[in-house]
């Protein structure tokens, strides 16, 4: 055992023998005290590097039995192990909790089904132009990648490995890349689906849904801080983010598309097209030609898809008065002889009466009778009342024409006209180069952009509860891994150790919080602290720059996991007496615990970086490199608080 395990040890026994010799002296130190030095000591044992849940797991415990001392050795014995046994069956029935293991499954199999090679590469030459091309790309392929996975570490490493040599090769400045690529891993644990927010919701008893929902937009406008910062410093500076190179810039052709761009068109579109009709391409055949063809339409019939739907979407009212006008149409003996012959109520079979889209002219004269809410005769009529049937036939048919006139919104062509023109001039742009980009990012960003978004938009739109949409994912990653011929056993047995490793670390982490909390609250140190904040009488504003404030700095030396399960329980209670919605609360927070993989000595995509990086490349460098970053972290917090409707507009209109 290392020095400074033995160090730590005796620190903890020789506390706890203090705290057996002052047990007799209650007026000296009370049980709210002991929770007091409960939270100052898990936070040393912590960075003594000792076992973050093994160490709460122990502390609450110890700190249990000195809560129920009064009762007798005998009886403070039975009530702490009742306890543990408790809390770890609340740990255990939290359904929230199986998104875990199986998102983290889904980050390791799309780890290693090899996507962020052309991810990055595909990016890469689709920033080309933009200043600071190659650390643009670098966030936006870590945002996406981060977003799949959610795996911190991962990321940084696997980014290390590729971007930082080539931004360095390119003669990017070192504090900037590393920056890049230190804060782009992060967003991971901002951008839904995100581990960090799950176990946010439970601890926290919130909605992951709408944590979820709430975060979207948070996380879109960090990674869009990072891009622009990137850009305002390659045009301040050249020499820190040099543009590419004419040659780094050209991209290789096929054969075939050499050969129509020389002898055709470089357009993509009409060169296809005019080789399709046999124009100088005899030695292409015609199979590849209507692959590619099919390839560069892609987009328009994208875009089709899209008109169309949104066409049916926008027409709702129209198809059912044309429905109800059918139905008003039909024979009237034949109608009431149908509705007769089912012996049901007036109505029942439809959710609104054909008489409310046109009433006969009498129905003014005809008083319905008493305890009828609906006009008589919308459905069934007694077989006698032939005039009013024929009275009704007549009203329908005269609301015929004004049914089956369209009724789509002016917006709806304006959208479709600027599409159209969209289209065309995309065509236009749409060259043999740009197409063999496409088909990189085909390969690459999309087929993980549409797993993401399947993902995400099953629990926000509510289709899928976030474990079923994270087995969704998971199924996803599968078939990712299979399509790029990554998928075999000793991948999937090491996918399947490593995430029930961190899936049992999670766990034991909540089951030693829970534990924990329990002792913090029955010795009294959450009233001692509830009742201290209280009593300074903050503002809700000053009370959420105190809490923001204490969270990055424990972010200093702790991680995310153990704030979020050891000092969230302490905050939550407060909330209610500040009107704070928790929502709010914690999207706040997973912008704030950002910092805590950037905020030095812990600063763990430091390291992570730090062992993958060149040489030459030093802790210090690394370190200088992120705190841009965490200022950016900061001012996008400051925007979130000032703006709340950033993170608050999405969940309010879908929910």
């Amino acid at each position: 055992m290392k020095k400074e395990a033995w160090f730590g040890i005796s620190i903890l026994i020789a506390i706890v023998a203090a705290l057996i010799i002052l047990m007799p002296a209650p007026a000296d130190i009370t049980n709210g005290h002991l929770g007091l030095l409960m939270l100052a000591l898990i936070v040393v044992t912590i960075m003594l590097g000792f076992p973050t849940a093994f160490t709460l797991m122990g502390m609450g415990v110890i700190f249990t039995l000195f809560a129920y001392r009064a009762m007798g050795p005998k009886l403070a014995i039975e009530q702490t192990l009742d306890l543990m046994v408790l809390r770890t069956y609340a740990v255990m029935t939290n359904d929230v909790l199986i998104a875990v293991p199986l998102f983290i499954f889904m980050g390791y199999l799309v780890e290693r089904a090899n996507l962020i090679e052309k991810l990055f590469k595909s990016l890469h030459l689709v920033m080309a132009r933009i200043p600071g091309s190659l650390a643009v790309a670098t966030v936006i392929t870590c945002a996406v990648f981060a977003t799949a996975t959610g795996i911190v570490g991962a990321v940084v490493t696997l980014m290390g490995l590729l971007a930082l040599p080539a931004m360095l090769k390119a003669g990017y400045d070192v504090k900037l890349s590393a920056g890049v690529i230190t804060a782009g891993g992060c967003l991971g644990i901002m951008i839904p689906p995100s581990v960090l927010l799950i176990v946010y919701g439970a601890v926290a008893g919130v909605s992951v849904v709408k944590l979820y929902a709430a975060a979207f937009f948070p996380g879109l406008l960090l990674a869009g801080m990072y891009v622009l910062y990137i850009i305002l410093v390659a045009k301040l500076k050249p020499s820190w983010a040099p543009p590419l190179s004419e040659e780094e810039r050209r991209i290789p052709l096929p054969e075939f598309a050499a050969n129509i761009k020389n002898s055709i068109s470089n357009k993509a579109l009409p060169g296809l097209l005019r080789a399709l009709k046999g124009e100088r391409n005899s030695s292409i055949s015609v199979y590849v030609i209507v692959k590619q063809l099919f390839i560069t339409l892609i987009p328009a019939i994208m875009f089709a898809c899209v008109i169309g739907l949104s066409y049916n979407l926008s027409m709702p009212t129209t198809q059912q008065a044309s429905t109800l006008t059918e139905l008003g149409s039909l024979n009237a003996p034949s109608t009431v002889q149908y509705a007769g012959s089912l012996q049901e109520p007036a109505g029942a079979g439809l959710a609104e009466p054909p008489g409310s889209l046109a009433e006969p002219p009498g129905a003014a004269l005809a008083e319905p009778p008493a305890g009828v809410s609906e006009p008589p005769g919308t459905v069934a009529e007694p077989p006698g009342a032939t005039p009013s049937q024929s009275e009704q036939n007549a009203a329908a048919a005269s609301t015929v024409p004004e049914a089956d006139a369209p009724s789509v919104s002016p917006t709806f062509w304006i959208v479709f006209a600027v599409g159209l023109a969209l289209m065309i001039a995309f065509y236009a742009w749409f060259t043999f180069a740009r197409l063999e980009v496409f088909k990189m990012l085909l390969a690459s960003f999309f087929p993980l952009a549409f797993m993401i978004l399947a993902v995400l938009g099953s629990i926000v739109f509510g289709f899928a509860t976030p474990s079923e949409a994270a087995a969704m994912g998971a199924f996803g990653g599968i078939l990712l891994a299979l399509c790029y011929r990554r998928l075999n056993m000793p991948m999937l047995k090491e996918s399947v150790y490593l995430a029930a490793r961190t899936s049992a670390m999670v766990c034991w982490l909540f089951v030693g919080s829970s534990i924990f909390s329990a002792a913090f609250a029955l010795l009294g140190g959450q009233q001692i602290i509830n009742d201290w904040v209280v009593s300074m009488d903050l503002t809700p504003l000053e009370f959420m720059i105190l809490a923001q404030i204490v969270i990055f700095l424990l972010g200093w030396p702790l991680e995310w996991t153990e704030i979020i399960v050891i000092f969230m329980p302490i905050f939550l209670p407060l909330l209610a007496h500040y009107n704070i919605d928790p929502l709010f609360f914690g999207i706040l927070v997973a912008l704030n615990l950002q910092t805590a993989f950037l905020s030095p000595p812990v600063a763990m995509s430091a390291f992570y970086l730090k062992g993958v990086a060149p040489s030459h490349v030093t802790l210090n460098q690394i370190f200088m490199g992120m705190l841009p970053f965490m200022g950016i972290q900061i001012v996008a917090l400051i925007l979130l608080y000032a703006f709340p409707k950033i993170g608050l507009w999405l969940p309010e209109v879908l929910y």
